[in-house]
């Protein structure tokens, strides 16, 4: 059985009249078969990736799998299997053969409508939610966000779920990706504390509308580099979602030119920054009339995280 797994894979699961006769592998097998094959392709993780696709498919913790190595997986799940490894060697990200990653401790949903939440951007929430913390001053106060570029609404809903008394408005340009973020949003039960709107950026704000924090995490990759990224990234991760023009920051101008109106005087702008974007950034904040009070650098120390207020 292992020598037709193997064959299988090695013929870029090709149809072969060998399937036929494959009834069943134990999931032992599959892994330490799987393994090297990743890895001969050039796939990070080789292992954990085999891993996480067999919890997926077998709708197991990881770690559950390793109690159950001798368990005989049949035709049925190996067919399904194999479709998951191909994608995988294929470049497609992990995330979007599942359908899921994790954030901030959550789950959500992910397909190719959206971009992959990244665990940089956790510092973005974090960050957001130490300010709020120490600026509300009563549990009954209403906090007002708007998070711009919502994407899969990772921002919008850990915010939401960290947050009991909160109003969420989450804009993007993409019908596609409001309809999982609005799915995310079911998923973790605050869709009636989060309002998605279509539209660019801040033009679908009503007038009256004033909030506490306006947060972001805008597509920031400039139009040159983008043929420069990890193939998983450029053919796979919505372009709309990484383009940000000729300079990277054609998304962080038009926000601070038009946030201040949507802000409360005591509010605050908080922005993820993409690599060595943090002074560019800083001189546009001063060109329009923000002081920006804080840059948090992530775990490699580059500088990730800006927060501006009105001056």
């Amino acid at each position: 059985m292992t020598v037709i797994w193997l064959r299988i894979l090695d013929n870029s699961f090709r149809p072969v009249s060998v399937l036929c006769i494959l009834c069943s592998m134990r999931i032992l097998e599959v892994i330490q078969r799987t393994t090297p094959y990743f890895a001969k392709q050039g796939v990070d993780s080789p292992r954990l990736t085999i891993e996480l696709l067999l919890a997926h498919l077998l709708k197991k913790r990881r770690l559950d799998l390793y109690l159950e190595f001798e368990r005989e997986l049949d035709e049925v799940t190996l067919e399904k299997l194999r479709e998951m490894v191909r994608r995988r060697v294929n470049g497609e990200p992990l995330q979007y053969i599942t359908g899921e990653t994790e954030f901030c401790g959550l789950k959500f949903a992910v397909d190719r409508r959206v971009l992959i939440p990244r665990p940089e951007t956790e510092l973005l929430v974090e960050t957001v939610l130490n300010r709020i913390k120490s600026r509300v001053q009563s549990a009954e106060s209403v906090v007002r966000i708007v998070d711009l570029c919502t994407g899969s609404g990772c921002v919008a809903v850990t915010l939401a779920k960290r947050l009991d008394v909160v109003e969420v408005y989450a804009t993007d340009i993409s019908a596609e990706a409001l309809a999982v973020a609005e799915e995310n949003a079911k998923r973790h039960d605050v869709e009636k504390k989060v309002r998605f709107l279509r539209g660019d950026l801040l033009k679908v704000l009503s007038d009256s509308l004033v909030a506490d924090v306006i947060v972001s995490n805008p597509p920031y990759i400039a139009s040159g580099d983008l043929a420069r990224l990890p193939k998983e990234v450029r053919e796979f991760e919505p372009v709309q979602a990484l383009d940000a023009g000729e300079d990277g920051l054609n998304f962080y101008r038009r926000i601070v030119e038009g946030a201040r109106r949507f802000l409360l005087p005591n509010g605050f702008l908080c922005l993820e920054l993409g690599d060595g974007q943090c002074s560019a950034v800083s001189r546009l904040c001063a060109e329009q009339g923000w002081l920006v009070e804080q840059v948090v650098k992530d775990l490699q120390d580059k500088e990730r995280v800006m927060v501006a207020c009105p001056k």
